[in-house]
């Protein structure tokens, strides 16, 4: 008998980390004006939000190639998000307090979200693939 406990996606931490970012990133849009939100806003939100649908899209595929196709895009997100929050403080576009917050997570996700896609990357055979 297999005694194995299924994990369910809100108990993942890498997805929990990722609501978090997306709660707090749009604290951060909801207070830009309509020419903010066109400008930079857009791609900073749906970067944002797209790191958690693609960590919930890629947990929710069979094959483990399949799943970390979606992990590795849910990284590429994830530092987009990066790249747009720094933008945004650059140009004090958004309140310091929420930014440092903000990128904080950021950086508390991505290697967790590395270690989450080296434990998923496995061989055919059940064995763990080599990283360097």
């Amino acid at each position: 008998m297999n005694n194995k406990k299924y994990i369910g996606l809100e108990d993942l931490e890498v997805y929990q980390i990722a609501r978090e970012i997306s709660k707090l990133g749009w604290k951060i849009y909801e207070k830009f004006d309509w020419q903010i939100k066109k400008v930079i806003g857009d791609q900073f939100i749906r970067a944002i939000d797209s790191t958690g649908a693609n960590i919930a899209e890629g947990y929710g595929r069979y094959h483990y190639l399949d799943r970390i196709k979606f992990f590795y895009n849910a990284r590429g997100s994830l530092l987009e998000s990066q790249h747009w929050s720094e933008l945004i403080k650059e140009r004090n576009l958004a309140e310091e307090k929420d930014l440092s917050s903000l990128l904080e997570l950021i950086k508390k996700l991505h290697p967790k979200l590395n270690n989450f896609i080296k434990a998923n990357f496995k061989t055919k055979n059940g064995k763990q693939e080599k990283f360097s």
